[in-house]
């Protein structure tokens, strides 16, 4: 079994890799961050599986010709092979040329259940708690 402080990094990196997959819009990579079994809270209504949690995140960038997550702050709590994580998250989007305004801004802070694996740490639940939209 690892030991603590490795299994944080681990989730550490979980979720640096989660704001990778999304601004690479690499959602073959954002698949392996979560179990396939996954839920989450991104917007108004809540999505079950992986495929959902894909379409909804998909749809939510379609507007936008680029965007970057900055993701810090971490707070991990592991729990023999089951974990709690938070972190903060400050997402920048650029609307297509023309559109105004053109830079669209969200912060919060993702809340996360996670799970060991055979594979490694995935998440179970992340749920995104937004403080502040411009």
């Amino acid at each position: 079994m690892s030991e603590p402080a490795d299994d944080r990094q681990a989730i550490i990196d979980l979720t640096v890799a989660y704001g990778r997959a999304i601004d690479a819009g690499d959602f073959d990579a954002l698949r392996e961050l979560f179990t396939p079994d996954a839920t989450a809270e991104l917007g108004a209504s809540g999505q079950t599986g992986i495929d959902e949690i894909c379409e909804r995140l998909a749809t939510a960038l379609a507007p936008y010709s680029r965007w970057a997550h900055q993701i810090g702050d971490h707070e991990v709590t592991v729990d023999g092979d089951s974990a709690t994580a938070r972190c903060s998250v400050h997402a920048i989007h650029v609307r297509p040329a023309g559109e105004s305004p053109p830079i669209y801004t969200v912060s919060g802070t993702y809340e996360d259940r996670l799970v060991r694996t055979a594979v490694g740490w995935r998440i179970t639940h992340r749920s995104l708690l937004v403080t502040k939209r411009a």
